[in-house]
């Protein structure tokens, strides 16, 4: 039995085998069945017998999601085929603006104090948080909102004028860090309340400007997630 699939150009598939799941309230096992041709050129399964790790580990190559061999740096919170959630402490960053708000653009390419910060990839999309205590944090640390245009409450980020990383790995993360913080804060990204300080977004930033000591965290909005809800959310089954 074949299939045809579009892959970037045209290759033949055979069936070969066949998984089927079973499930009750509660539990879930799987089994591996080959797919035999009979006398006739009818397709059927053959009996089933238990996956072994070993299969799963090819199916998984096979699929892309492969884990690389890496030695991860002690900022790296969890790591998985596609995603990667690590912590960056409180330090001071250059900010570039576009858009058109002049108040804004007149903040261009100073530099400011910035919270420590939260940082997640899951494929190729960009989420950011930020976290009120410059420490690493635990799961149910509980994270605050990043406080940036192009970033909506979920911690989604715009990409805009940012150019992406062409690897998600424990060695690029400085890369999606200076690729953010690279790009330009442009606008708002939804409704989202990114700061309370009492002049909004431009008046906190506006108020840093070109000072140096420690991003004043108490002007962080509560994003109403742990860190343990921000990592599994979006995730796919």
């Amino acid at each position: 039995m074949e299939g045809r699939v579009r892959i970037g150009g045209s290759r033949n598939f055979t069936l070969k085998c066949a998984v089927m799941i079973y499930t009750d309230t509660s539990t879930a096992f799987a089994t591996l069945h080959e797919v035999r041709v009979d006398g006739e050129g009818s397709a059927y399964l053959a009996p089933g017998r238990s996956l072994t790790t070993a299969f799963l580990r090819r199916l998984s190559q096979g699929l892309g999601t492969a884990a690389p061999t890496e030695v991860l740096p002690e900022c790296v919170l969890m790591r998985t085929p596609d995603r990667i959630v690590w912590w960056a402490s409180a330090q001071s960053r250059v900010m570039f603006f576009g858009g058109q708000e002049k108040d804004a653009r007149d903040l261009n390419g100073h530099l400011y104090p910035h919270p420590p910060l939260v940082f997640k990839v899951d494929g190729r999309e960009l989420f950011v948080r930020a976290l009120a205590e410059n420490a690493r944090p635990g799961a149910e640390t509980q994270l605050k909102t990043a406080p940036y245009w192009n970033t909506d409450s979920r911690g989604s980020v715009c990409a805009g004028t940012m150019r992406i990383p062409d690897q998600m790995a424990a060695n690029s993360l400085s890369a999606w860090e200076d690729a953010y913080f690279g790009s330009e804060f442009t606008h708002p990204s939804g409704a989202v309340r990114l700061t309370k300080h009492r002049r909004g977004f431009v008046g906190l930033w506006k108020s840093l400007k070109d000072k140096g000591g420690t991003f004043p965290t108490g002007m962080l909005t509560d994003a109403k997630e742990t860190l343990f809800e921000f990592i599994e959310s979006d995730k796919e089954f």
